[in-house]
């Protein structure tokens, strides 16, 4: 592969990661969940299950703890997360998801699905189930990250 197409494939890749992002964004405030940047999403994925110190989040999101902390603080003060007691470190405090976190984190999840949904109208149902075959082998392992 030549780089003019190496750059090209790239760029497509972004700009369908890009509209996903949005598609999913978009779809989450159509559902009544206002406040909501796409940021909360990545974070969002690592508290859910079972909740993250802010130290783990901050490197799951690759920011600084003083940047995962305020995040956490807006999360916290638009209801979207709380702050707990760890179980095992008194000097840590875990940030869980709330009822109103998990029911945006379902929303999010139903947008992903329709934007889908899209691919597969354009592609057909085998076509983008390739696609999600090839792309799983050579996605990396390890958090999705904000584009900063």
């Amino acid at each position: 592969m030549q780089n003019s197409e190496a750059m090209a494939l790239s760029a497509a890749l972004l700009a369908a990661a890009g509209e996903l992002v949005r598609r999913i964004h978009e779809g989450v405030a159509a559902r009544g969940f206002e406040g909501v940047r796409p940021v909360h999403g990545f974070a969002f994925a690592r508290l859910a299950p079972d909740g993250a110190t802010v130290t783990e989040l901050a490197a799951h999101l690759g920011v600084t703890k003083q940047a995962a902390s305020q995040l956490v603080e807006e999360m916290v003060r638009r209801g979207y997360a709380e702050r707990r007691p760890h179980p095992v470190d008194a000097r840590a405090r875990l940030v869980v998801l709330t009822e109103q976190g998990w029911a945006c984190a379902r929303a999010a999840e139903e947008a992903a699905a329709e934007a889908v949904r899209g691919w597969s109208e354009v592609l057909g149902e085998g076509d983008l189930r390739l696609l999600w075959e090839r792309l799983a082998r050579i996605a990396p392992d390890g958090p999705i990250r904000p584009g900063w």
